[in-house]
């Protein structure tokens, strides 16, 4: 008995699976930049409430520093950057960044009043491929209440 040959079906679809290939995989690494992105976005956002939150601090334990100092808190992290520092958070501007003292003092010397630093108006740079934009942030805002920072009354 004569085995039958099998058919040559196969020959018009060499290369089919390279295009099928080629577009998920352009699919799947779109999707990949896009999530890294987006990661991206997320870390930008806790940054800026961290950044409103270390001001507000810096400005509650040193009520009687400059309103620059703050800002350099909140964009530096430090008080007194050096020349050249980069900004924690990319492309963050003094122009960006409000403070606002309330005043008041108890009777003890100790300043009961608030600090309010606020980040407004940043834009993140939102960048994926066929689709960059700039994502405008929403406002951040930090109150806190003067502290006394372990200052004891001596009549107490």
């Amino acid at each position: 008995m004569l085995a039958k040959p099998f058919p040559k079906t196969r020959d018009n679809e060499r290369g089919g699976s390279l295009i099928e290939f080629t577009v998920v995989a352009s699919f799947f690494f779109m999707m990949l930049i896009a999530i890294v992105a987006a990661g991206n976005l997320y870390y930008t956002h806790n940054a800026l409430v961290e950044a409103t939150r270390r001001g507000a601090r810096y400005a509650v334990l040193n009520p009687t520093g400059s309103a620059t100092a703050v800002r350099n808190v909140v964009i530096y992290g430090t008080d007194t950057p050096a020349n050249g520092a980069t900004p924690l958070v990319y492309n963050l501007q003094a122009a960006n960044v409000t403070i606002n003292y309330s005043t008041g003092t108890n009777g003890f010397g100790v300043a009961k009043g608030t600090a309010t630093v606020e980040i407004t108006g940043y834009t993140f740079p939102f960048v994926v491929p066929t689709a960059t934009t700039s994502v405008t942030m929403p406002p951040y805002r930090t109150t806190l209440t003067g502290e006394c920072a372990g200052f004891i009354p001596p009549n107490l």
